[in-house]
């Protein structure tokens, strides 16, 4: 298995539907009260690109593309239409004088119990770093991991923030694809179900 930096076709994901997933386990005791355990300390995010699907050539497209990856054996790259950007300036560390490398991370929530999304397929071109507000250079984004590594290491104290697009890494959750020709030009695949990797 490889993961290929190919985003899964554009047209097709912005139709769309997902979102993140959690795995959480609920225990109801006697009393009523309840036990919860997280299980994951990352969510997942889940997608059907079956809905995304309008003509009979981008059903072609997706064949195509299914093909490419085998099936579920490779990963790939895919585009959020909601949840694909920074929204403005995230927190990416601080500076202690010796540290060069810092991981991109999307926050959300803010007063209660934010959650820090690693990010670890950044679009590099889009990444702008900030060094206590002011934008900076002499740094390089690795776009297979969202690493980002600077020449000369910050200096103490100075607050690091960055903002850039990102894709999700994702392969297909089906081996095969059930297909219907609707029509002259239209076809349909209801079920094309994709899950975010780890990697």
């Amino acid at each position: 298995m490889a993961f290929h930096q190919v985003r899964f076709p554009l047209d097709v994901a912005l139709g769309a539907r997902g979102g993140p997933e959690r795995m959480t386990d609920v225990v109801t005791l006697s009393s009523g009260r309840e036990e919860r355990n997280q299980r994951w300390a990352q969510s997942r995010r889940r997608y059907n690109a079956g809905y995304g699907i309008k003509s009979r050539a981008d059903m072609q497209i997706v064949l195509a593309f299914f093909e490419e990856r085998r099936g579920r054996f490779h990963s790939f790259l895919w585009r959020d239409g909601l949840d694909n950007s920074s929204n403005g300036l995230q927190p990416l560390g601080t500076g202690n004088g010796s540290a060069t490398q810092f991981q991109l991370v999307k926050r959300y929530g803010a007063a209660f119990d934010p959650y820090d999304r690693p990010i670890t397929k950044p679009v590099a071109a889009t990444v702008d770093v900030f060094a206590d507000g002011v934008a900076t250079g002499g740094f390089a984004v690795d776009a297979l991991t969202g690493i980002v590594t600077f020449g000369v290491a910050p200096g103490a104290g100075v607050v690091l923030t960055a903002s850039f697009t990102f894709d999700v890494p994702v392969r297909f959750d089906i081996d095969r694809l059930d297909i219907e020709l609707t029509g002259f030009d239209a076809a349909d695949a209801p079920a094309i179900p994709l899950i975010e990797v780890r990697e």
